[in-house]
């Protein structure tokens, strides 16, 4: 009989460790009948292609929602998603992150509906500590319910990038060193959904969801994700962890702007930009929230 050799304590130790530690970093691109659990309007949920797209439908009876199984604290998240096509006045489609709590924090893409004819809202949105305030709305350079795009958030320790189709769209530092609430410490977990907001989504609520062109559907698909998991009260991406130096190599965890990057980004806000918190006297009577006259 073949003899198996015995291993020390300290290899089996650190072979489990190194399996904790894989375990632990997602990178991957998802499945909605793995990755996340439909937590309200199942009936109006349908899942298609064995699972790699999810479509919501919104109609008078229900909306519908998803949130991930995991949860996160950092990392990079990508979503494909096609919009309700036609009048989709008063309905918000959304894909954000968020925290638990009425202190919580949140990384917000919301995609308001419109009239036929009118171009869609890409509102935006950063939580922290349960206070937000911090919208940047943007018109699209296309058309997002002809086909899917794709949406991504970045959230490191230092920064957040919002994306579409690889253009960043809008940068979020962390300013905490200036007293600035950041979403650093509380783990998120990702979200999805449709829903009537006609109280506020079209025109500020003047403009009212026409049941009669129900049911209004949008579609998700390839959700990627490359992000440390937060897992027994823990994260190897928290920013106090002796383990970080681990994910230097990971890419999402150093992504900033490079000089096209810059470039893209003015050309966006400049061009798309439709509304800044940083502009808004009438919001901040007392003063414009410090962060906007932080250098950029």
């Amino acid at each position: 009989m073949a003899s198996h050799p015995s291993h020390s304590p300290a290899l089996v130790k650190l072979l489990a460790w190194i399996f904790v530690l894989i375990s632990l970093m997602a990178d991957c691109e998802g499945n909605f009948l793995e990755d996340f659990h439909i937590t309200w309007g199942p009936d109006h949920a349908k899942l298609l292609d064995n699972g790699r797209t999810l479509a919501l439908s919104l109609d008078q009876a229900s909306g519908s929602s998803f949130q991930s199984k995991n949860e996160y604290l950092f990392g990079k998240f990508e979503m494909q998603i096609k919009l309700v096509p036609g009048n989709s006045a008063g309905t918000d489609t959304s894909f954000y992150l968020s925290s638990q709590g009425s202190a919580h924090d949140e990384i917000d893409f919301e995609f308001l509906g419109n009239l036929s004819g009118d171009p869609y809202i890409l509102h935006t949105n950063v939580y922290s500590k349960g206070g937000g305030g911090r919208e940047q709305q943007f018109y699209l350079w296309f058309d997002p319910t002809a086909d899917f795009h794709t949406y991504s958030i970045l959230w490191t320790p230092k920064r957040i990038l919002l994306s579409v189709d690889g253009t960043v769209i809008r940068e979020v530092k962390n300013l905490e060193s200036i007293s600035v609430p950041y979403p650093s410490k509380q783990p998120m977990r990702l979200y999805g959904s449709i829903w009537n907001a006609d109280f506020w989504a079209t025109r500020g609520g003047i403009v009212k969801t026409n049941w009669k062109q129900a049911p209004f559907i949008a579609s998700y698909r390839k959700f990627h994700a490359e992000a440390c998991l937060w897992s027994s009260g823990k994260s190897f991406c928290s920013s106090n962890s002796s383990s970080s130096s681990l994910f230097k190599s990971k890419d999402w965890r150093t992504e900033g702007l490079d000089t096209n990057s810059q470039e893209r980004l003015k050309w966006v806000q400049k061009n798309y930009m439709i509304y800044d918190y940083c502009a808004d006297r009438k919001k901040f009577p007392r003063g414009i929230p410090a962060e906007c006259f932080a250098t950029k």
